[in-house]
Parts: structure tokens; C-alpha cells; sequence
């Protein structure tokens, strides 16, 4: 029988090792699923990663037997090498709208509505804020009998003019912990255009990396 994230909440490595297979889901679709490699190489990327990581194929091969009793991942079949693929919709209970908004949240971490909104155009784009907030809402508002809130709005940061939104699947939020503010203004885009570039960079080098593995070469560095 398989075990409930709202009995026993994600860890921080098992909500990564999710929230990279539902990125690449959409970013690389021709590299999914993913193998444990690509699946390493995505977790710990340094771009739109909050807090960046750097784990073990260990450590995310315990995540993944842990997501598998959840339901929450597959392992695909008639593959030489084994690939997993996300099954959060179904195992939540929620559309893909909603379960994109989740997976950012567990990637970048608390997000306002807004920040979600362009950050989530290569996964799905939101007709405009108001439609996000609309999900949001509902994940917040939905019923114990439905499982319970999915998202919390957490208080208004000093010097902030909008709230942001976490996820609960890792269990409660502090709602008294001091959020930092990101910068706005030109550093601000700057930074988005640095980081929309290495995350390309990134996921072309996860795509080398498979294809290396598929044809059975060795990757850069090892004999």
C-alpha cells in the first residue's frame, strides 16, 4: 500500500529530485524521462534553484524509492537504462496548472503570484496573474476531505509590494521567518537574462550528458 506526503512530508531532497523531473518534463521532452544521470545533473544546477544543492546519486536514488511508494514517480519500462518521470498531478489530485505552480515553488522557493507567472512560460503560460492567483487560491482553500491546503500566502516582507506564496508539501511554513527581497529595477532583469542563459546552458549540457550515456561513452573527466 502506498504511503500519503500529508502523512509524512517530502524531505527538501525528495521535493527537489520531483520538482526536476516536472521541469524537464516540459524544458526537455525529448530527453524524458530522465535517467539517474540527467536526473543528477538537474538537481544540482546553480540556476533557478533556490537553495541550490549539491547531491549525491545516492542520495537521490533514496529519493526516488521514497517518490515511487508516494506515487508520485515512475520508473519507465523497455529502457537499457532506467528513467523516471513525474506523476504529481495524479498523485496530488491537482490539474497541470496547479502542479506547475507547486513545481516552481519547490524549485525557486516562495514566489508572488507575478514571479510565478514568468517564470513558469516555458512549462505553461498563464493567460495573466489573475489566473495564477485563481490556482493559488484554490490550493490554499482546498477542503480536508480533498487533503488539505497545498500552498500557504506567507505575510508581506518589509520593502515588498506584493506577498509571496510557498509550498506545504515539505510540511508547515514558518511564517515568522524574515524573507529576503529581490532586487527590482535593471539589476534586477539583468539577473533574469543571466539566469534564463545558464539554465539554457545547463540543460543543454543534462542533454549531452544523456546522449553520452545512451551511446555508452564515458562523460568528460572519467576513463
Amino acid at each position: 500500500m502506498n504511503h500519503d506526503f500529508r502523512t509524512r512530508p517530502l524531505s527538501p531532497v525528495e521535493a527537489r529530485v520531483l520538482a526536476t523531473l516536472m521541469e524537464k518534463a516540459r524544458t526537455v521532452p525529448d530527453s524524458y524521462p530522465l535517467s539517474l544521470n540527467s536526473l543528477h545533473g538537474g538537481c544540482n544546477q546553480k540556476t533557478a534553484r533556490e537553495p541550490v544543492m549539491s547531491l549525491s546519486e545516492a542520495q537521490i536514488g533514496d529519493a526516488i524509492d521514497v517518490l515511487r511508494d508516494y506515487s508520485m514517480v515512475i520508473e519507465s519500462s523497455g529502457s537499457r537504462v532506467p528513467r523516471y518521470e513525474h506523476n504529481l498531478p495524479r498523485a496530488a489530485g491537482v490539474p497541470d496548472q496547479s502542479a506547475t505552480l507547486l513545481g516552481l515553488l519547490m524549485l525557486r522557493g516562495p514566489q508572488t503570484a507575478g514571479e510565478l507567472r514568468i517564470n513558469a512560460d516555458r512549462w505553461y503560460k498563464f493567460l495573466d496573474i489573475a489566473s495564477v492567483e485563481g490556482f493559488l487560491e484554490e490550493m490554499q482553500d482546498r477542503s480536508d476531505e480533498k487533503g488539505g491546503s497545498l500552498v500557504v500566502k506567507l505575510p508581506r516582507a518589509p520593502g515588498a509590494r506584493e506577498q509571496r506564496w510557498a509550498h506545504l508539501l515539505c510540511g508547515p511554513v514558518d511564517l515568522s521567518a524574515p524573507l529576503s527581497v529581490e532586487p527590482t529595477g535593471g539589476d534586477g532583469a539583468l539577473a533574469a537574462r543571466v539566469a534564463s542563459l545558464e539554465a539554457t546552458v545547463a540543460t543543454l549540457q543534462a542533454q549531452l550528458a544523456d546522449l553520452r550515456e545512451q551511446l555508452g561513452l564515458s562523460q568528460p573527466g572519467q576513463p
